[in-house]
């Protein structure tokens, strides 16, 4: 992490005061005041309902150590960076601090799973090297540039987290973050309400790989047909990983073991080498997340042996949650977030349950005019992937239309979480697994909180 004499020489000509400065790092970088703590960097920003600014002395009385702002607050003293415009001041420091460390920059991107893939591929990078990830979801123009600046001079590796919203913010964040590797996912119906069509997201999510120097490598799902045309927008290396055959890595036999785990042959197509590997993560699909992650550590010059001794040790990310209900019942947390892709996924892993597998689906947002074929679609594959269906919100509306037409006798719609609560409070039975999966503005995490067990 930066120290405040990083910061003073990194914001140099941006600076409209001369602020005090130590070679001490700070202990973290917050935009919410609530989060400030003893080291902390405060960036005071403005946004349409409130500012920053109002909140500085609130930061610094918890024990913020200095604070970015701009000349219009009119405030003084030697923890102060002033500065015309906080938001900018904070991306040009991550940008330019970029360029002062050493670590090769591993991005991210995709519709789904980003999160995951920088979780698996910096656990299997740090077992060898000195490394650093994003923080949480620190993936967009505020987020981004606060993970670069965590990258410690020493550190070999940096896994960077990147989700835009726009054509604009992704070309701001490649060009700040200028990874060397880059990884796509794939590309899915998800924020098409900011994107437009999957041909946008396409082009979007590509200009990831169109980014990279011709030194770099592009890392690209081989099974998603949109992801595998982006070999043409880049002139760096490309790499596939998937289960089909043309893949340069990939995943064959692979076994889920609910929450024990999943296990696969992993393939390295072109040094024909293979390994059975082992990992801790839930659900066939999360095969896609260990070869992403593989391939990095083969780019890091790793063995296949040594890649599945790491994928063996992963900790799976706290998203998916198996909890107990009050009585007994099993619920698979999976509230925080929804797509078409990861609802598929989180339905394939309860199909495996038994003996009575219930789906507390709610609406996915910003799916724009793929809304109704996207909601339409989950129906009929969640038809015979659970025993019960109960969907939430006036898009769920069409899921469960869209099951009973196929064949599903017990789908059931309600209007807001609470009446999902209590229909399964009086319903649910000892032995039942229960998904529960929605967009986070759902909330259906309080449906989770009032059936778990104390």
């Amino acid at each position: 992490m930066i120290s405040s004499k990083d910061l003073a020489r990194l914001l140099g000509d941006l600076l409209l005061n001369e602020p005090g400065s130590t070679g001490e790092a700070f202990s973290d970088i917050v935009v919410d005041s609530r989060e400030a703590q003893p080291g902390s960097l405060f960036v005071a920003l403005r946004g349409d309902a409130r500012d920053g600014h109002q909140f500085v002395d609130d930061a610094l009385r918890r024990g913020a150590s200095a604070a970015l702002v701009s000349e219009a607050s009119g405030l003084r003293g030697s923890s102060m960076f002033v500065v015309q415009d906080p938001l900018f001041a904070l991306q040009e420091a991550g940008r330019r601090w970029r360029d002062h460390v050493k670590a090769q920059i591993v991005g991210i991107t995709g519709s789904v799973g980003k999160t995951t893939v920088r979780e698996a591929t910096y656990q299997v990078l740090s077992r060898h090297f000195s490394a650093h990830q994003s923080p949480r979801n620190f993936n967009g123009d505020i987020g981004l540039p606060i993970a670069l600046l965590g990258i410690d001079s020493g550190d070999e590796w940096a896994v960077i987290e990147i989700g835009p919203y726009s054509q604009e913010e992704m070309e701001l964040l490649v060009d700040s973050a200028r990874p060397n590797t880059g990884i796509v996912t794939n590309v899915g119906p998800t924020h098409l309400e900011r994107f437009g069509t999957l041909a946008d997201t396409e082009r979007i999510k590509g200009l990831l790989p169109a980014s990279l120097p011709e030194s770099g490598l592009a890392i690209l799902n081989g099974d998603d047909p949109r992801v595998r045309r982006m070999r043409e927008r880049t002139s760096a290396e490309t790499f596939t990983f998937g289960v089909g055959p043309r893949c340069d890595l990939r995943a064959s036999d692979v076994v889920a073991n609910g929450f024990d785990g999943i296990e696969f042959d992993l393939d390295h197509t072109h040094n024909r080498d293979q390994v059975r590997v082992k990992a801790p993560l839930v659900g066939a699909h999360q095969a896609m997340t260990a070869l992403a992650a593989s391939a990095v550590g083969l780019r890091a010059g790793l063995t296949l042996p040594e890649i599945a001794e790491s994928l063996a040790s992963l900790r799976p990310g706290s998203r998916l949650a198996r909890r107990m209900a009050w009585n007994g019942a099993t619920i698979i947390d999976d509230a925080y977030n929804a797509a078409p892709l990861s609802m598929q996924a989180a339905l394939d892993l309860l199909t495996n349950c038994r003996p009575r597998r219930v789906a507390l689906l709610g609406d996915m947002f910003e799916l724009g005019t793929e809304e109704q074929a996207a909601h339409r679609a989950l129906g009929a594959y969640a038809a015979d992937r659970c025993d019960w269906l109960i969907a939430v919100g006036e898009r769920s509306r069409d899921t469960v239309e869209s099951a009973r037409e196929a064949g599903h006798a017990q789908a059931c719609w309600v209007a807001e979480a609470d009446q999902a609560a209590d229909l399964l409070f009086h319903s649910l039975e000892p032995g039942d697994t229960l998904l529960v999966k929605a967009s986070h503005a759902m909330h259906l995490e309080t449906v989770v909180e009032r059936l778990a067990a104390t």
